[in-house]
Formats: structure tokens, sequence, C-alpha cells
């Protein structure tokens, strides 16, 4: 067993408080990689800001959770290095579909983890959430729970159709569970293809535009549990100059589009206290790789085409942390 503050992370608890109190949202962002988490940490403490590293089930065997375990300790000592003081970082499971991946996460470090049965039938996701929340709690881990579907796809996480969040529910589920945190579906999707074209209207020049997120759901969830930390997954922009990029160096990204940023800072500034990020990242990496490849055909040193995605991906954290999110200059040194 092996317990999170031995590694120098915090769980989510004060940083949540503080984010509602604030009327900001913590960058909850994915990697697989060293390079991702690399620029992760980088942004974090150029911004001083708080961070959520997030792994889903998939990137954690890809990852291997031995080195996973020093990976997140790593991040708390580089962050150090680069002159954070008392750098505020969590190590959290995206999507974890059973109470024995939990468990393992929380056996092996990780300082909160969510536990998605919203696929369930309503009883059976509490009764699942409720067993995950009486593990972790006996470590002090915090577990976020999920309520409503989300469409898309994302590592293992698959679903065709979007089922919004029922406010009347919210209460009822935080109360049998206990659960520290709660994600719900008022709109985003995962992936980078979030809306077909035919959910979508268009702009005078022709650009696809998303529809709306329920902010009305938003409200109504926030009426029944004031002050209770929101989370928000599949909250990626799909910035259109990366896919350009892509496209432009031999890439097939069609119709990738995101949600807007100005949606997202709106409800940043709700109860809304964890965002998460992912196909964002990805594409940044995605683009930056391509460039070189395309550019320099003969390059094969990893470092000479990792080393711009790590800088891509680091120009994207720091856009989110500082216009999006608001995040920025909330750590305490």
């Amino acid at each position: 067993m092996i317990n999170y503050k031995d590694l120098g992370l915090v769980n989510t608890k004060e940083m949540f408080a503080k984010a509602i109190k604030g009327g900001y949202a913590i960058p909850a962002f994915n990697f697989n990689n060293m390079e991702q988490l690399q620029a992760i940490v980088q942004a974090a403490v150029e911004t001083k800001s708080p961070v959520i590293i997030q792994v889903s089930k998939g990137a954690r065997a890809y990852a291997n959770q031995t080195l996973l375990r020093y990976m997140a300790e790593g991040a708390v000592a580089y962050a150090k290095e680069l002159g954070a003081k008392n750098p505020e970082i969590v190590l959290h499971l995206d999507h974890g579909d059973s109470f024995e991946t939990c468990k393992s996460c929380i056996d092996m470090g990780f300082s909160s983890v969510m536990i998605d049965g919203s696929h369930l039938p309503y009883d059976e996701n509490v009764a699942l959430t409720k067993k995950v929340v009486e593990y972790a709690h006996q470590f002090d881990v915090t577990v976020e729970g999920e309520l409503g579907i989300l469409a898309g796809v994302e590592d293992d996480v698959v679903a065709e159709t979007h089922t919004y969040t029922r406010p009347e529910e919210v209460v009822d589920f935080v109360t049998k569970t206990g659960c520290d945190s709660l994600a719900i579906s008022i709109g985003t999707s995962h992936g980078a293809n979030k809306f077909t074209p035919e959910q979508c209207t268009k702009d005078a020049q022709g650009h696809l535009v998303p529809p709306p997120l329920k902010f009305d759901v938003l409200a109504a969830v926030e009426k029944e549990l004031p002050g209770f930390p929101i989370v928000l997954h599949g909250a990626s922009s799909v910035p259109q100059e990366e896919v350009a990029k892509i496209n432009k160096y031999g890439g097939a990204l069609k119709d990738a589009i995101g949600i807007p940023e100005e949606q997202l800072r709106k409800a940043a500034a709700s109860a809304v206290c964890k965002i998460n990020i992912d196909s964002d990242s990805r594409l940044a990496m995605t683009a930056a790789v391509r460039e070189v490849f395309a550019t320099n055909p003969g390059e094969f040193d990893p470092r000479k085409y990792l080393g711009p995605a790590r800088e891509n991906m680091k120009k994207v954290y720091k856009h989110k942390i500082e216009n999006v999110l608001g995040s920025a200059n909330k750590l305490v040194d």
C-alpha cells in the first residue's frame, strides 16, 4: 500500500473548495507519456496553478502502474525543481470502470479516483460509487462520481448519445454515495469530433458552430447542490489551427469541432471546479510531430519531434490555465 501523501501529492478537497469560492476551475489534463507530463508540470509552475494530472485505465496500462507511481512522485519533485515551493498536484484516475480498478489505483498512490457508473441503472451506480467511496475515504482519497452520459469516444469510454444529468437525482446520489465531486452531462462530449455537422449551425464565415451547453441544467444542479464541486468531462475546444496543421501535413481530421472556450469560461465561474481536457493536448502533440516529419523527412531522433510537441502542448496548457479556467496565480508560496 502506497499512500499518495508519501509521493508529495494532494487530494482535491481543499483545492475544489478554493476553486468554488474563487470562481475558477482546476485544470485536469490527461497524460500518456513523459513529454505530456513535463509540459503539464512546466505550464502549471509557470502559471502558478494547481493541477490535476489524470490517466484513464488504458493510459495506466500503457505507462505501467509502477512507472506511473514514480512519474507522479517525479512530477512533484520536478515542479519544486522548477521553482514551485508548494506545488499542488493531484494524481487522478479518469473513468474508473470497476471497484477493483479504483482500489488498485488507491493502493498504488493515487490521491483521487473517478468511478464511472453512469452507464449502469441508477441504483447500481449508487451502490458501486458508495463502495468505492467507503474504501477511498479510509485513506483520505477523494472520489468523483458521475450522473448522466457523455457522447463520444475516449479510450475505453464509448457512447453514441447524450443523456443529460437529471437535477432531481443529484441530492439523492450525493447523499447516498458520499462522493466528493460529481461529473455531470450538460452537452460536452469526448473526442475531437464532439458533434456531427448536422448538430451544428454555421457562422457568417461558414464555420461550424456547436450547440450551446445546457447551462439551465447546470444552474438546476447548482440550486440542488449549492457549493458542491461539479466536474465537466469532454471539455476540449479542438483548436482549429492545430486541426488545420495536422491536415496540412498529411492528416485526415474531418469536421473536428469542440466546446467554445467562452462557454467553458462561463462554466468555470460557477460551481464547476474541475474541467477535463485531453483531445486538445493530443491535437497539439500530433500537429507538431507531423510538421517535423513533413518538413524534415530525414529526422529520426525522437527528441527532435517530441521536443517541439512538448512545447506546443505547454502552450495549449498555459492558454487554458490563464484564459479559460482562471486558475493562474492561485498557488500560495
